[in-house]
């Protein structure tokens, strides 16, 4: 039913590591695969491409479902519908920045103090030239096709990068001025699959199934007994999505608890569970988590 195109590159590891948590595990003889299978009635094929080139084919109907970056989808201008994001990117689930950066020498603070006729390297060229005319500077825009930040100050005199961290930038002697954009990592298609109701449906069972998996992340299952008399002091301590499930024991004057919690601190929380009365506390992973 759907054709998928996933990103190739440097999201195609925790991509896959993400469709395998959504038990959508992608299928290839190798990584040097473009064409790809996963194991749903729902998906007819798969192939991966360039992040930077999936909303135009996702625009064009080339493929009905893709997953790309909101910066590769303002760059491109491409017509999409974005179905959701998605929190995940390369290193971290956080989002990354397209960023105007320069040596930290440099006098100015804003993209507005760069002279005119700057040199600005950048794989955005087109996200670049619309942020620079905005701002009324003349820009001589250098296209860039990998390892930008060297590139100052050398051949030009500042950046148009993307970034995660920031980490390789302040390496490189650079310093942030400006940020064009905040991007997502993004469920994409076009609007004639998304006017289908039999695709739509399909997608939208799939973007379920995508953000639970995200959910999940870093989330544990704690299940416990307490007496009933030390109830009241187990659950002071127990955090939880919402509140616990708390059931009587079949036998005994004794409740069972169950509830979800962060695995950061669950070293702590369970000696603190148990020094409040808590007893058979059991921690079991989490796949995904549907709201």
């Amino acid at each position: 039913m759907l054709s998928v195109v996933l990103p190739k590159g440097s999201l195609e590891s925790a991509t896959n590591d993400l469709f395998t948590a959504a038990d959508l595990g992608v299928r290839r003889g190798s990584e040097r695969d473009y064409r790809a299978s996963i194991d749903d009635p729902r998906i007819t094929s798969v192939m991966f491409l360039r992040p930077q080139e999936i909303p135009q084919y996702i625009e064009q109907g080339l493929f009905d479902l893709g997953i790309t970056g909101r910066d590769w989808i303002t760059e491109t201008n491409a017509d999409v519908v974005s179905v959701c994001e998605l929190e995940y990117s390369k290193a971290t689930s956080n989002p990354v920045r397209i960023v105007l950066a320069v040596p930290k020498e440099h006098p100015a603070n804003t993209g507005a103090e760069l002279p005119e006729g700057v040199r600005v390297s950048t794989e955005f060229p087109e996200l670049t030239k619309r942020y620079f005319d905005a701002l009324g500077v003349k820009a001589k825009i250098v296209p860039s096709y990998g390892a930008t930040e060297a590139k100052v100050p050398d051949i030009v005199d500042a950046i148009v990068d993307l970034t995660e961290t920031g980490t390789s930038l302040r390496k490189h002697g650079l310093k942030i001025i400006d940020t064009l954009l905040t991007s997502r990592t993004e469920l994409i298609t076009n609007a004639a699959t998304w006017a289908d109701p039999d695709k739509r449906a399909a997608i939208e069972d799939i973007a379920l199934l995508l953000q639970g998996a995200i959910r999940a992340r870093g989330q544990v299952l704690l299940k416990l007994n307490v007496p009933s008399d030390r109830l009241d002091s187990v659950v002071a301590v127990l955090p939880s999505m919402t509140s616990p499930t708390i059931t009587n024991l079949a036998t005994g004057d004794f409740k069972a608890i169950e509830t979800v919690v962060a695995k950061r601190g669950i070293n702590t929380l369970i000696t603190s569970l148990k020094a409040a009365g808590a007893r058979d506390i059991l921690e079991i992973p989490i796949s995904k988590i549907i709201e």
